[in-house]
């Protein structure tokens, strides 16, 4: 069972509930957030709840492909792990040694360690959603997008869902100081969450998401690359254990879980392409690539 938040003729903003044959019933809820306070309310699961109301009602006319959707959560804050994957870590390397595909750097040390590396992404206010685009960086020549699984939790830190992540990165800022990894990490538009979140008590093995990312230039395919949850080298838990540690974590937090599909090194993005990534169970996550939009300065 699939929660998407959409819009069509009827209705400016919806919640729905999206089964696993892709029928697609209304909520009478205004965010996933509802959902799951009003389950705990009742004492009963989100997924019992949902069941219960889709069972008395008729799924929308339209298919999800018709209509307009949004983040499936305005997560407060989007935060991501980092080096999780050992093709993350040697991807780091290369960028911080300048291409000596033989040397070792800080990223090994964080790969082996027993803290994970954990940052913040991304806040509402910069995150888009399906079919919204993405914005280049001006001041990099090297980004590429990272397809992420991402972890929605509770402040208490309960995996309450799981969704599909873009952390958009600045290959070349971060790997001439890895103290500009918040400038390599954080602007305008440069993360993506979406099309569904898949209600965790749905999903019987969360280290067997396939994942799949293609990236469009002109209409033809310029980039694809797979990987599979289970070449984490970090369990969920351990992730999210260190993301509320003495710290303040908000309902409906997402956690993006680390990378393992990386572009080719001679690839950088441009404005016009096109990015798929596509993870089982959750659905696909489209966004165009563009441009930063020039800023006009007002003057009084």
């Amino acid at each position: 069972m699939r929660i998407i938040r959409f819009s069509n003729k009827q209705s400016n903003s919806n919640l729905a509930a999206v089964t696993d044959e892709n029928q697609i019933y209304a909520l009478p809820y205004q965010d996933f957030l509802e959902l799951v306070h009003i389950a705990e309310q009742k004492q009963t699961t989100p997924l019992t709840l949902v069941t219960d109301i889709i069972s008395a009602s008729s799924p929308i006319e339209e298919k999800i492909e018709e209509l307009h959707l949004f983040t499936p959560i305005n997560a407060p804050e989007v935060w991501a792990s980092g080096v999780t994957y050992e093709r993350s870590k040697n991807a780091r390397n290369y960028e911080a040694t300048g291409g000596k595909l033989d040397a070792t750097t800080f990223y090994d040390k964080v790969y082996d360690a027993e803290r994970p590396e954990i940052f913040l992404k991304s806040t509402s206010a910069r995150t888009v959603g399906p079919n919204d685009p993405v914005y280049l960086r001006s001041d990099s020549v090297w980004q590429i997008p990272e397809p992420e699984l991402g972890l929605v939790i509770d402040k208490e830190g309960e995996i309450l869902g799981y969704t599909i992540g873009n952390d958009m990165s600045c290959r070349d800022i971060e790997g001439e100081n890895p103290l500009y990894l918040p400038q390599a990490k954080i602007w305008r538009n440069s993360c993506s969450i979406g099309p569904a979140i898949r209600l965790a008590e749905t999903v019987k093995d969360p280290y067997d998401f396939q994942i799949v990312c293609k990236i469009y230039r002109d209409g033809q395919l310029a980039v694809q690359g797979e990987a599979s949850t289970g070449q984490l080298k970090r369990k969920f838990e351990e992730l999210v254990s260190y993301l509320v540690k003495d710290n303040e974590v908000f309902d409906g937090t997402i956690l993006l879980t680390g990378t393992c599909i990386v572009p080719p090194n001679e690839f950088t993005l441009e404005e016009g392409d096109e990015i798929e990534i596509e993870i089982s169970q959750i659905g696909v996550l489209n966004n165009p690539v563009k441009s930063q939009p020039i800023q006009l300065l007002s003057v009084n």
